[in-house]
């Protein structure tokens, strides 16, 4: 597919590409003015903080505040009604967009046990923010059903399958538990270690690629959650 002229980049298409990609993603008229971003995957960037909420005896869910890069946060108020009077129900109103498109997504979140999947519930909703040049998203996905204190690790991992968007905790200090949890449970960060080869093939794929959905696991984060059950 060919890339579309700035100039046939319209409002409208720009404000769907964001929803279609999480409102996280950078869209043709944007790389068009800063080429050098089109060259590789990702084009947008999501500093996550994770709270991994529970009791004594379960595991419930988590807490999670998305960050996203200055330039993709610009673009996802483009063209909105920033005004004192309508700035909280513009930011609610991006903040439903996003947690609409993020259910039909598994929110990017993976959590497994044993390699099977954990299912949620449908969140509750989210609440964005912005500080400086930045918005977070924030919002709980709560389990489908408390999960007993694991034998074995259990392992989360968030991502975007295509690796157009770059989801990824900075530090250890970004992921932890509740207190209840902390007294049974230790978290670790695994990072991936791509191949040279992996790495230039992303480096290689334009905006406007068709997705390789196989990406984003290459380059995703594991945190494992190992606990001792309450004696």
């Amino acid at each position: 597919m060919s890339k579309p002229s700035a100039s046939h980049t319209s409002h409208t298409v720009t404000k769907l590409s964001l929803r279609q990609r999480l409102l996280g993603s950078l869209t043709l008229g944007c790389l068009l003015i800063s080429p050098s971003i089109a060259l590789a995957h990702p084009h947008s960037w999501v500093d996550i903080h994770t709270q991994v909420l529970g009791d004594e005896q379960h595991i419930t869910g988590f807490k999670m505040d998305w960050t996203f890069d200055a330039m993709t946060s610009a673009y996802m108020l483009d063209g909105e009604d920033m005004s004192a009077e309508k700035r909280d129900a513009t930011f609610q109103s991006i903040a439903d967009s996003v947690m609409d498109n993020l259910l039909q997504e598994h929110y990017f979140t993976y959590f497994y046990d044993n390699e099977q999947p954990i299912k949620y519930k449908v969140s509750p909703g989210g609440k964005l923010s912005q500080n400086r040049m930045k918005l977070t998203l924030s919002f709980e996905i709560p389990l489908a059903k408390p999960k007993p204190l694991p034998q074995k690790p259990l392992e989360l991992r968030v991502f975007e399958p295509s690796y157009y968007v770059d989801l990824a905790w900075k530090s250890n200090q970004d992921i932890t538990l509740s207190p209840e949890l902390a007294k049974h449970c230790q978290i670790q960060v695994i990072n991936p270690e791509p191949t040279a080869e992996q790495m230039s093939y992303a480096m290689s794929l334009p905006a406007d690629a068709d997705p390789d959905n196989a990406l984003g696991q290459l380059f995703t984060q594991t945190l494992t959650i190992a606990c001792q059950s309450k004696g």
